[in-house]
């Protein structure tokens, strides 16, 4: 006879080995890793086959998602996985989230997104580093400043991170940085060029100078824009990122 399925809460303490598992799985920049850490965000179900651990569900419940609660992971044991299906409407049941956020290269809470969701959409484009360039500087020079030990006590922390600013013609032509509240060894980047000095190329250079300084810190660089922003995902190709997954997100059905 299968074994009942149920989805209770349980502590980031009692679910971290099952995070563990899915985090080796995943092989990769985790967009919302970090709000695991942060005291109230999270509400963490482990899902059991009887007395037996199946995997677990976390929802998003602080900060931005105070009044959406959001389910942004789902994972089941790969010897369980024949039971996916029971152990997410187990867990629907259990919950009163009725959103989610889903990375769409972790294919078994997508397959759960795109049974069980409604209106969903791609709210984030995913990049990781593939090409290295040798874009030309064009007068331009980078300086960082943040204290290197800054950096280094983010990198540990796994908070924060660091900034740079790209200056040409003698102003400050841009800025960006890498923050590394990620799972490790991965380093979100960000940029921003100024108005006058855009369609320079400045900006592909300045990615390509962070993903360069990222390494020098024995971190791997990742990064992230909208889809409808074009000029972002030209300028983060250029410098040599590829894209590998969306941030879908959605409603759930009701049970």
């Amino acid at each position: 006879m299968p074994s009942h399925p149920t989805a209770l809460p349980a502590s980031n303490a009692e679910t971290l080995p099952l995070r563990a598992r899915y985090r080796e799985e995943m092989n990769c920049q985790i967009v919302h890793d970090s709000i695991h850490r942060r005291p109230g965000w999270t509400l963490t179900y482990k899902l059991k086959l009887g007395r037996r651990a199946a995997g677990f569900a976390s929802v998003a419940i602080g900060g931005p998602w105070k009044k959406k609660h959001a389910l942004f992971e789902f994972y089941v044991l790969p010897e369980h996985r024949s039971r996916a299906f029971e152990l997410f409407e187990t867990f629907l049941a259990s919950t009163n989230a009725r959103f989610f956020e889903a990375q769409s290269n972790d294919v078994l809470f997508t397959s759960m997104v795109h049974t069980y969701g409604r209106r969903v959409a791609s709210e984030k484009i995913v990049f990781h580093d593939k090409f290295t360039t040798s874009l030309p500087a064009n007068g331009a020079r980078l300086k960082c400043v943040t204290a290197e030990t800054d950096v280094r006590t983010a990198i540990e922390q796994r908070q924060g991170g660091g900034e740079w600013v790209l200056e040409a013609d003698g102003k400050v032509a841009g800025k960006g940085g890498v923050l590394f509240h990620y799972n490790r060894p991965y380093g979100d980047v960000y940029m921003e060029i100024s108005e006058p000095f855009r369609r320079r190329g400045l900006g592909a250079f300045l990615v390509q100078e962070l993903k360069r300084a990222c390494y020098e810190l024995g971190a791997i660089p990742c990064a992230r824009c909208s889809p409808a922003n074009v000029a972002s995902r030209k300028t983060l190709q250029r410098a040599g990122f590829v894209p590998f997954a969306h941030i879908l997100i959605g409603q759930l059905k009701t049970p």
